[in-house]
């Protein structure tokens, strides 16, 4: 049985939580990509404020496609993570971030942020961005809306599934979920 999660995802939310476990996010995450964390973190280096406040949230590493009209956004499957490994420890560090979503591996570089700040990753399914996108109740542009599909969009989801892939402690399911196949 999924656990089911409401946001914000606070830390108290973040340390139940296990490499793993399969949950069901419901209410506001973002979307940005590297183009727009790039901007955030020179932000950030510059002391400014952001154009959207990351603390107790969940980013989303997708790209979306453009909505039919009937819909309030196009297919939004998840991006390749490691292209945001750069940019991860500063957003978890100095801005409170306490959830990404994407597909594939995150360095140990990003681990170890997580663990320290305690953040945990959550893996999509690749190739599901159509599935995915029945998830999406409302998506709005708030930030960057010159950067296209890489802008930063505030959605508001219902049952979006994921798997922890890795938790607050730095255990890693790309790591341990091989480890029973392997002779």
């Amino acid at each position: 049985m999924p656990i089911l999660i409401q946001t914000p995802l606070t830390h108290d939310i973040v340390q139940t939580l296990s490499c793993g476990d399969e949950v069901l996010i419901s209410g506001t995450i973002y979307t940005a990509r590297d183009a727009a964390h790039r901007r955030l973190c020179a932000l950030i280096a510059e002391g400014k404020e952001l154009p959207v406040d990351l603390r107790d949230q969940i980013i989303y590493f997708a790209g979306p496609t453009p909505a039919r009209p009937e819909n309030p956004i196009g297919s939004v499957g998840p991006t390749t993570s490691y292209r945001m490994d750069l940019y991860s420890p500063t957003v978890i560090e100095k801005c409170g971030l306490t959830g990404m979503i994407g597909k594939g591996q995150r360095s140990a570089v990003v681990k170890e942020a997580m663990i320290k700040f305690g953040a945990v990753y959550f893996a999509a399914i690749g190739g599901a961005g159509a599935l995915i996108s029945q998830t999406v109740i409302s998506a709005e542009i708030i930030a960057y809306p010159e950067l296209g599909p890489e802008a930063i969009r505030k959605l508001t989801v219902k049952n979006f599934p994921a798997i922890v892939a890795t938790d607050s402690r730095g255990n890693d399911l790309y790591e341990s979920g091989p480890i029973p196949y392997r002779k």
